[in-house]
């Protein structure tokens, strides 16, 4: 009999859950960062999604939050036209980085050291957060606003994806474009993975992977429903996605079959990551929740624990696996 995937529920956001973000792998574990339209960032243990803490300080609705590799160090990109930096271990705020207009986007560098943003001015911009007092590096370019922009390449490019339906790569030091994707319709999300230099891209009901450093295309798949995220596994054997459909779908990347799909959701799925170690994935929807899903139904892991047919009673012998399905923050 087929395990049943039960998703962990987590609780706390009072709007919807617009994007999210892991740690790297520390000596505590691994991490989870929430952005929601309340305003309000949330940090989570990313194995069990139990809360640890929340981010007070924005005045609108939080877009983009990210957390630097140790989990020392969050940011967030908000409508308050700021950014801000926190100390991901006290809570407390580090440094608000004012901008023009509405931030999107925020990704540290490697070494934690600068600060890429992105929003709806157009304008890349790179914060040396050692120096919070000097002005940014400035990138024009692009001729609407940014909705993502990540480091690649060891941090000597940087990769940002517009609602001017393109995504340009860009070389650091010059601050000059090395190639420019177009689309016929604007990208939904993007997620780099260094190893392999693999850039995931979502647009309409597309799901596309390119090669980072060439921007040359990969494979491509079309979902059943017009997808908001998109994160391939850590190992390159699967990938998941989600989107209006308020559905996950998970496809094998080999073959680019769909595998699996599931309704867990009560709106549409905003964005969708793969953990570090690759067992679970976290979605965020506009159902104010996330959730976390299992990439090996019925392994025991977390708060998920496989229960054999053998070790229960007469009384409990349909369910075959059990989890605790509500995280409360």
């Amino acid at each position: 009999m087929a395990m049943r995937q039960t998703p962990l529920t987590c609780s706390g956001h009072t709007r919807p859950v617009v994007d999210l973000a892991f740690s790297g792998i520390t000596p505590y574990g691994y991490f989870l960062i929430s952005a929601c339209k309340d305003g309000k960032p949330m940090l989570r243990q990313g194995d069990t999604g139990d809360w640890i803490g929340t981010f007070l300080g924005h005045k609108g609705a939080v877009w983009g939050a990210t957390l630097n590799t140790d989990a020392t160090k969050a940011a967030t990109a908000a409508a308050d036209f700021t950014a801000k930096v926190w100390d991901a271990v006290s809570g407390d705020e580090v440094l608000t980085l004012a901008h023009k207009h509405i931030v999107k986007s925020v990704n540290f560098t490697q070494d934690s050291n600068c600060l890429l943003t992105g929003g709806n001015d157009k304008m890349l911009r790179i914060y040396d957060l050692s120096k919070p007092e000097a002005a940014p590096q400035e990138i024009p370019g692009h001729t609407s606003a940014i909705k993502k922009a990540l480091w690649c390449n060891d941090d000597t490019q940087i990769l940002s994806a517009s609602e001017d339906k393109t995504i340009r790569l860009w070389d650091r030091s010059s601050m000059e474009v090395v190639k420019t994707l177009s689309f016929d319709t604007t990208v939904s999300s993007m997620e780099y993975m260094a190893d392999g230099e693999i850039l995931v891209i979502t647009y309409g009901k597309t799901i596309a992977f390119y090669n980072a450093l060439s921007l040359d295309l990969i494979k491509t798949v079309d979902a059943p429903a017009s997808i908001n995220s998109a994160s391939l596994h850590p190992e390159k054997d699967f990938f998941v996605a989600g989107g209006d459909d308020f559905k996950l779908y998970k496809y094998d990347y080999g073959t680019m079959e769909e595998l699996e799909s599931y309704k867990g959701h009560f709106g549409p799925v905003h964005c969708v990551r793969f953990s570090p170690d690759g067992e679970l994935y976290a979605s965020g929807s506009e159902d104010g929740t996330l959730r976390l899903w299992q990439t090996a139904v019925g392994k025991t892991y977390g708060l998920w624990k496989c229960v054999l047919p053998e070790d229960l009673g007469a009384e409990n012998s349909e369910q075959l696996y059990t989890s605790i399905p509500e995280i409360k923050a």
